[in-house]
Formats: C-alpha cells, structure tokens, sequence
C-alpha cells in the first residue's frame, strides 16, 4: 500500500460514466455553483490544519500516507472536488475524472471534466476551449496524461492549472483548482502530508492526521455528493447536445416556420421556399393610416420585402439560455427592407396637401420696402420614421400607422424681425459705389433690393446673399460704362460667297466676387464702397468653331415686299429686326427663338408704331410690322429643310404672304422657333431694297429642294360690313374671304421624295371696317 492508501476510495466505489462532448460558445456557458460542504466537528480531529483560503469548502487533494491530520489541499478553495489520484478523499484523481467529476476545470465552474466551462456539464472535446481535457496538453492546460484521463499529469504544473504527478511525493492535485489555487504539497520538508515549506497556504504548519472514522464519514459524504453530479452532467451533457444541434436553436421560429436545429443554409433555403410559396401575401398592397388619410402602397414599388439571409443570421445568433433551448420555443422577427425615398414618395401621395404646411420665414422687398414672412411649423411624414414604421407593421395584419411628425423652421420670428432691422432696412438705405479700373458707377437701392436674397433653406434657415444673376440683370445700364463685349467669330455674305469674320475678346465685371464683396457693406451706414475686378471674356464661338461648321453654300432664300417706301414706319421695323438677325449662327442642334434673339421690341430699341392686329382688327402699335419679317424668316427655313419648332399664321389671310406658310410674332407670347436639325451650321443673312426685305440661308445642302403642294381652298367664308368711330385708332379695311387650306412641304433627294409634311390652318373672314 502506498503512503496515501488510507485515503484512497476502493475502485468499485468510484462511479465511472461517459458524457459526450458539446462546443456552446462561451458567452451562453452557465455557471453552476456548488456550495463549499463543511464537516461536521466529529469529522474534523486536532487544532492544527493546513490553512484554506476564506470562504472555500474543507476538501481537496491531501494525501492519505504522511501524518496529515486535516484534508485541505490544492483545491480546496474551489467546488468541493478533485486531487491527482484515486486515493484522495473526494472524486477526484484519474479515475474520478472519467465519472465526470474533478478534472482540470471543476474549480473553475461546477462539475469536473474537459468541457466544463461550457454547458456545465463534462464532454472530452471542448477542453481545448479553456479548460483541461483531450487536449489538457495545451498551452495553459493540462500535460500528457491529463489530456488523456482529463485531469493533471506529468506537466499539470504549468502555469494554468498544473500540479505534480499523480504519483508523486505530494498531496496537491494536478490542476484541480486552477493556476490560483495551485498549492504543491509533498514530504519535501515535513514527512508525507506535510504541506512544502514556504507554501503560501500556510508555510510550515502541519496538523494530525485525521481519525478513521472520519476519514469514512468523509468518503460517504463524497460520494454522495459524486452521484448527483454525475446525474447533472448525464443529462445536462445529452440536454445540451440536443438543444445546440444545428446552426438555428431548437424552437426557433420565423413567420410560423419551424427552422430549428437546421443548419444556416438549410433554413435559408427553407424559409426562402415558404416565402416563394405564399409570394402574394408578401405582394398584397399594405393599408396605411397617416392621420386622417387612408391608403396603400404596393410592396414591390418601395422595395418591401423579407431578407432571407438576414432573417437566418439574426435567428442564428439570437442564443437564448439552456431553459429556454430544453423546453421552450420563440419567435424571431423577420428583417424587412424597405427603400426609404420610393417609400416616403409614395406615402406623399397618400398625405397630399393634407395638414399644416411649414411656412418658410423670409424677408421680401415691395419697391425698397422690407416685408416679414413669419415661419409657422408643419406636420407631415419624416421618411426615417415612416420607413421603421412600415417595417415593423407590414407583417401584423393590421394597418400600419406612419407616424406624423411637427417640424418646426430653424428662423425664429424674433431673427427675422432682427434680420430686418439690421440688414434689410441698411441695405436699401442709399447707394453702393463701385470702383473698377475702367471707371466707376453706383448699385442703387433699388437694384440691391432686386438682388439682396433673404429666403430660407428647407429646414427654415435664412441664409443671406446676393444673388449673381440678379445683380447683373439690375445693372444692365451701369455695367454697360465699363465693359467692354466680347464678338464672337461669325461669317458674312461678301460677293455672294461666305466669308469668316474674326471673333475678339472683352472684359466683363466680376460679378459673382462683386455679389460676395457687396453683402458685409449693406449693413453698414457708412464706407459703402467697394471695388470689382475685371476679368477677360473670350469670344463663346471661335474662328475653329465657325470654320467646322459647314457653312459653305446658299441653301434657301425667300423675298417679301413691303407694302410701302422704304421710309415708312411699318419698312423700318421691318429693316431694324432684320438687322438685329442678320449674321446669325446656328449650331447643329440649336433651336432659334426670334423673340428670344431680339428680346422685347420697344421704342427704346428703334422701333416705332405701325399696324398691328389687336382683337381683331388693325390698330397702331410699337413694332408693326415685324410679322412679315417673321413670315419671310420662317420661309426660308421651310425651304431649307429646317425642323419647324413653333409658328403661327396670321388669323386673316394677307396676300402678300404665301397661304398657311407664313407666321406672326407678338412679344412676349406668340414666337417664331425653327431647329437646324442638319449636322452642319446654319448662317442667316439678310438683306433690303427700297421695295422688299430678302432672307437666305447659308449652309451645306441636304436636300436637292423642297417644294410646296397646296390643296384647294374649303369652307370660305365672307366677311361681316363693321362700322367703327371715326379716330386715330380706326383704320379702314376691304374685307377678306376666310377658308381653310392645306399646305404639304415635300423634301427632294436623288429625283425621289423623301417625304411630305402637312400644315393646315383656317382663316377667318376680315370684316370690312368703316370709320365715321
């Protein structure tokens, strides 16, 4: 017998059971504790005991040889069990530890054996995680023969949870109670039993060995103690097996679909082909409820849908505790995606104009006069919030409310008051004097009030500023003294061939530093100066760009007659538009607008008074006349080819214009537009005699010729005898027939017609006018 035999448990006392191993991961590991027994004062012999650590239960690794009177060792500040051998008094040892009691970790959690950290029940396999077991022999963990019995062995005194050998002169455990409970133990100084002097325990001390009768209480106590845990870590080790098998925790359930104990990939694939088979209740419109307002969205215009993989990874890592996983099921929530834009747009739809809307705060200018707009708040939908509202809602079965959300501008009333008195009101007080190299000139009030911005962003922050585009258009006149314009390069009609004219570059103020340099004085009362740049202005068309242009060839040419000298009002409104056009480029692509190129025609602009039809009858006004420019203008382009755009004949036929083909302009609201739709550029050329205004059309030719093919006159009608007061404004007419005619445009190329374009109008009968 050996010098610990009086302290061994006979072998057919030790229980041995095989517990399977399970991996949990570490965070869902519970812990169970089991309380530190302490003897009864029978079972407890002699003064002197090797001393424990506060609070820790009296049994542990001592030997049973040496003259030991107490049963303190290695592990006694740990569950109650372990110790190297066999021969221990608790379960401890080898052979103890394949029962599933003592091993490595049992000081650390709650039964012995490898994986005991875990589920807190023993299995082999998972002591590669933290504790001892198959691979005890990691670094930190048990030796050789620990990783085989799941308990100390040669090197169990490695810095984590070693200890001696089994078989040694000791009496500490192997790596029962950790590396902080890891007290060596042996007959190094004072005989078997003997705890090693300098021992932190109690260095030195020894005490008598404790008498049979308790040493046979205390095996009792063990064991009984043994084979409730070896009940626990059975059935906890089998419980835990099943209720972690798979990826998905048993009972897991999504949208009435059982995906537990499915690997990810299978419950993927499961619950993507429930969801494919009830696919329409997952594109049914959804009821919605904003306020007072009821409607649907259809799922599949805000991008409303189940992510499959999502829903699996989020059910995969809700892990819920060892209860739960038994005897329990739960439900996990689906992830939804939704657009969060497509959704607030079609939830717009639905609210409408419906609730209060937010009033922008602002400061206005009527004239040079500041005017408040106060902010007021709004209610109305905020896209976040209605996106998390439809996704929680849409699976419930019930209408999803979207919540409605006050919205309050940034401004206040009290900063707009403020803004007026210390902006408004100064900025338009006097004039800004402007020094340039060139010369100098004043930004008058009204031309600061025009251009000063005083408007809020979306959120309702007022942001002042002035604005570039407006500053310039304020200044037309004043800018005009110190700019020079830039002349783009053009072509001309010089013996009846195309010639380039060389374009040359300007100087224009820089008004977008002039806009920034300006706001910070118009606060001020004093020192209103400030001085703007000049900048070059290079020509917008240049000598290459004209020379690239095609424009090689008359393609068309069209001639009116004017209906008095050369020296009559009506002639010379005619002549100054004309003018005005004369030498026009059009790019391939670019669409001419007439009253666009000419702007208003005023008498500012050379034009004087001429008959013009007003409410149907001829009346005197500014710029008469200009209509038969633009009915010559319009034939021309016709004949060239040229993509009508907009044009409207005249409401009585004239016959000194081509019926149907002819058109009318009015500033601002009748014009006259044509596209070059060719590839080449189009230069417009004019020109007079004292009878008769010509216009032609310079370019390359894409068509042999266009031609016009009129149908017969319908619906004629005769004119009405109307008697007016004699007066300036009265002027007396033949009367003329109206019909209505159809006009076909017919494209010629290679003795073939390419094709025909219809133009039809109706004209009304002109009554005969009478004065007096």
């Amino acid at each position: 017998m050996s010098q610990y035999g009086e302290n061994r448990v006979p072998v057919d006392e030790q229980p041995t059971i095989q517990m399977a191993a399970v991996s949990v991961p570490a965070e869902e590991r519970p812990t169970i504790q089991i309380a530190a027994v302490t003897l009864p004062a029978e079972q407890r012999s002699g003064q002197a005991r090797n001393a424990t650590a506060p609070g820790t239960a009296p049994f542990g690794a001592g030997t049973s040889g040496g003259p030991r009177t107490g049963v303190t060792g290695p592990t006694a500040g740990n569950a109650g069990f372990g110790g190297p051998t066999a021969g221990n008094p608790g379960l401890g040892g080898p052979t103890a530890g394949n029962a599933g009691f003592a091993g490595p970790t049992v000081g650390n959690v709650s039964f012995g054996g490898p994986t005991a950290g875990n589920v807190g029940f023993g299995g082999p396999a998972v002591g590669n995680v933290s504790f001892g077991g198959a691979t005890a022999g990691n670094p930190g963990l048990g030796g050789p023969t620990a990783g085989n019995a799941g308990l100390g062995g040669p090197t169990a005194g490695n810095p984590s949870f070693g200890g001696p050998t089994a078989g040694a002169a000791r009496s500490g455990g192997a790596a029962v109670g950790g590396a902080l409970l890891d007290r060596p133990t042996g007959t190094d100084a004072g005989g078997p039993g003997t705890p090693a002097s300098g021992g932190w325990e109690n260095p030195g001390a020894a005490g008598p060995e404790p008498a049979p009768t308790a040493r046979r209480g205390l095996r009792r106590t063990l064991l009984a103690i043994g084979t409730v845990a070896a009940v626990l870590v059975v059935g906890g080790t089998a419980a835990g097996g099943y209720a972690y098998a798979g990826e998905v925790p048993r009972g897991t359930n999504v949208l009435g679909i059982d995906l537990g104990g499915k690997s990810r990939a299978e419950a993927v694939t499961a619950l993507r082909a429930d969801l494919d088979r009830r696919a329409s209740t997952f594109t049914t419109p959804v009821p919605v409820r904003i306020g007072d307002r009821t409607g649907e969205i259809s799922p599949a215009a805000v991008g409303l849908a189940v992510d499959v993989e999502a829903t699996v990874a989020a059910a995969v890592a809700q892990r819920p505790g060892p209860v739960s996983l038994l005897f329990g099921s739960r439900d996990a929530a689906p992830v939804v995606t939704v657009d969060a834009e497509k959704l607030d747009n079609e939830l717009r739809k639905i609210i409408g104009k419906s609730g209060p809307q937010m009033t922008l705060p602002a400061v206005t200018f009527a004239g040079t006069t500041p005017k408040a707009v106060y902010p007021k708040p709004s209610k109305g939908i905020r896209a976040d919030d209605s996106a998390r509202a439809v996704r929680d809602g849409w699976l419930r079965g019930q209408p999803v409310v979207v919540p409605l959300v006050e919205t309050h501008p940034v401004t206040t009333t009290e900063e707009v008051d403020r803004l007026i008195t210390e902006l408004a009101k100064p900025a338009v007080a006097t004039a800004v004097s402007v020094k340039t190299e060139r010369g100098a000139f004043t930004i008058p009030p009204a031309a600061i009030a025009k251009s000063l911005v005083l408007s809020s962003d979306k959120t309702g922050k007022i942001q002042p500023r002035v604005d570039e585009k407006k500053l310039r258009s304020a200044l037309t006149s004043q800018l005009g003294r110190v700019e020079v314009k830039a002349k783009d390069a053009s072509m001309s009609i010089q013996g009846n061939k195309p010639k380039m004219v060389a374009g040359a570059g300007g100087q224009q103020v820089d008004t977008a530093t002039l806009a920034r340099e300006l706001l910070p004085v118009l606060s001020k009362a004093d020192g209103r100066e400030v001085t703007a740049k000049l900048k070059a202005v290079q020509p917008k068309v240049s000598t290459d760009d004209v020379a690239k242009m095609g424009i090689k060839e008359r393609v068309s040419s069209f001639t009116t007659n004017f209906t008095g000298g050369l020296s009559s009002a009506r002639s010379q409104n005619i002549v100054t538009i004309a003018r005005d056009v004369d030498g026009t480029l059009v790019k391939p692509g670019e669409t001419f607008s007439l009253n666009g190129h000419t702007g208003e025609r005023g008498y500012s602009q050379g034009y004087r008074d001429a008959p013009v039809i007003l409410d149907g009858k001829l009346v005197p006004g500014v710029g008469g006349g200009t209509s038969q420019f633009t009915t010559t203008l319009f034939n021309a382009s016709y004949y060239a080819g040229l993509e009508d755009v907009e044009h409207k004949p005249h409401s009585y036929w004239f016959s000194r214009y081509p019926a149907v083909i002819e058109s009318t302009i009015f500033w601002p609201n009748l014009d006259f537009k044509f596209k070059n739709d060719t590839p080449h550029g189009v230069l417009i050329d004019t020109s007079h005699t004292s009878s008769s205004i010509t216009v032609s059309m310079w370019s390359t030719k894409v068509y042999d010729k266009v031609t016009t093919e009129y149908s017969p006159r319908r619906n004629i009608t005769k004119p009405k005898v109307i008697k007016l007061a004699a007066g300036p404004s009265c002027i007396p007419t033949n009367g003329i027939d109206g019909f209505t005619q159809d006009a076909y445009r017919v494209f010629h190329k290679g003795g073939k017609v390419l094709k025909r374009e219809k133009f039809t109008w109706k004209y009304l009968a002109e009554p005969r006018y009478s004065c007096g």
